[in-house]
């Protein structure tokens, strides 16, 4: 990912295949794929460990300037929590509001993982970056080709045990861009899991 589905975006704005440049610079062609503004529409669906559909939300979400303005559930405005990063914006969900804004893709402590090269994600040729910010620390598979953001995991710090995974399942054409319309967020080990729709994208 990304939630959303903008962030996700699988545009050919740019498709210079990427070589072994700066992973700093990598990071700056993702961030440019990301729309200065957008607007889109969806539902959120939460799932128990079993997969049943325990609840269904609709949402609205607004970004621009690269920040998320404003987030709507079931038409209540959501509150960003400065405090926790980690908590859920539905009871039993495992989606936050850093997944929704993927806040990390600003962070500027990054560099290429070693042990990951040559990683695929659903058939695409990744490279695999690591970002820090504090005792955050963010692991990213961005496309060879075009420098988008198929997939990323939070592990904690110092350690490689992964505890979030976000990523996207399903590709649809909004307009003249190709975005996921269908995402996963999942607290690792939990079984707690949350999809992510995306209807309209504006």
């Amino acid at each position: 990912m990304s939630f959303l589905a903008s962030l996700f975006l699988a545009v050919a704005q740019l498709t210079t295949p990427v070589a072994d440049i700066p992973a700093k610079e990598l990071l700056e062609r993702c961030r440019q794929m990301l729309p200065a503004e957008v607007e889109l529409n969806g539902r959120i669906i939460v799932r128990n460990r079993r997969g049943i559909v325990k609840s269904e939300h609709t949402y609205t979400y607004k970004r621009a300037k690269s920040e998320l303005l404003e987030l709507k559930i079931d038409g209540a405005l959501i509150e960003r929590s400065t405090k926790d990063p980690f908590k859920p914006l539905l009871e039993g969900s495992a989606v936050t509001w850093s997944d929704l804004s993927l806040d990390y893709l600003n962070w500027d402590d990054v560099l290429y993982d070693p042990k990951l090269v040559g990683e695929s994600v659903h058939g695409q040729k990744c490279r695999v970056i690591i970002l820090r910010n504090a005792d955050r620390v963010m692991r990213v598979w961005l496309d060879k080709k075009t420098s988008a953001l198929l997939q990323a995991e939070e592990t904690l710090s110092g350690d490689d045990k992964r505890v979030r995974r976000l990523w996207g399942t399903r590709l649809k054409k909004f307009g003249e861009r190709w975005a996921p319309s269908v995402m996963e967020v999942e607290i690792v080990g939990s079984g707690l899991r949350t999809k992510i729709t995306i209807e309209e994208l504006k």
